[in-house]
């Protein structure tokens, strides 16, 4: 179970172990990361339906450890890596949902209808 990360709540309890996966790195240029030099970020859904970011670490003497967060802030994360298409998959179905009614999406109807003329 080497890549079990324990998951923590709010109050610093650990509440159970997820599988470690980096789903929300994205390349910088140099590396795949999560915003800074040897640090991952992935998600995953706890089966009572809670979403999990999992931090990752490369750096000596610091652990990976995974914090359950609210839906909106799994959202904003998927979004602020450029993973949107994390939200086909079945398991963040309600994330796609609160995609599609909370993000302001930018408004498309002139070029639509430039598109018919």
């Amino acid at each position: 179970m080497s890549n079990m990360v324990k998951v923590y709540d709010a109050d610093c309890d650990i509440i159970g172990q997820v599988k470690y996966n980096n789903d929300l790195d994205f390349w910088d240029g140099s590396n795949y990361t999560a915003g800074g030099v040897g640090n991952h970020l992935g998600i995953t859904k706890l089966k009572d339906g809670r979403f999990v970011l999992i931090h990752g670490t490369q750096w000596q003497g610091r652990q990976d450890y995974a914090e359950v967060v609210s839906d909106l802030y799994a959202l904003q994360e998927i979004i602020r890596t450029g993973h949107e298409e994390i939200l086909e998959k079945k398991k963040f179905s309600k994330l796609k949902e609160l995609y599609e009614k909370e993000m302001l999406i930018e408004d498309t109807v002139d070029e639509e209808a430039e598109q018919v003329d």
